[in-house]
């Protein structure tokens, strides 16, 4: 896929839905979350349910993990600056129901989620809802 349409700005897309660690934590049905960070990064640390996905193959993997342009989909990155362009890419692909993790992993951190350290899944496409976390006190 073609993905000149990303250089045309670099500027933050406006029309994003910005998703609170409180909001994803309440969404139902629970959203795909995907991570666009670097799989270093992911190794890292990620949000427990999180598939991680780089900008480059996010156009040719998305189809797997989504099958259905309706599917709820949140992204995010370190801060939430980068998520703009997995949007653009999502949305040109003819994607709907989606949002930005507000703040990023950093804002999940500071609202008080939790990461988990693992090596990289391998997304099951059957599975259309992931757990994403285990806390029920937001």
């Amino acid at each position: 896929m073609n993905l000149s349409f990303l250089r045309r700005s670099s500027q933050p897309r406006s029309g994003i839905r910005q998703v609170t660690p409180h909001q994803l934590v309440r969404e139902k049905p629970a959203p795909l979350l995907l991570d666009v960070r670097d799989e270093s990064d992911f190794l890292r640390g990620h949000i427990e349910g999180a598939t991680h996905v780089s900008l480059d193959i996010l156009a040719s993997r998305i189809g797997e993990l989504a099958p259905e342009l309706s599917t709820p989909i949140v992204v995010y990155c370190a801060r939430g600056e980068h998520c703009a362009n997995a949007i653009q890419v999502l949305r040109h692909l003819g994607y709907l129901n989606l949002g930005s993790l507000k703040g990023g992993l950093q804002g999940w951190l500071e609202a008080g989620g939790l990461v988990e350290s693992s090596s990289l899944r391998n997304p099951d496409p059957a599975r259309k809802t992931r757990p994403i976390w285990a806390r029920s006190d937001w």
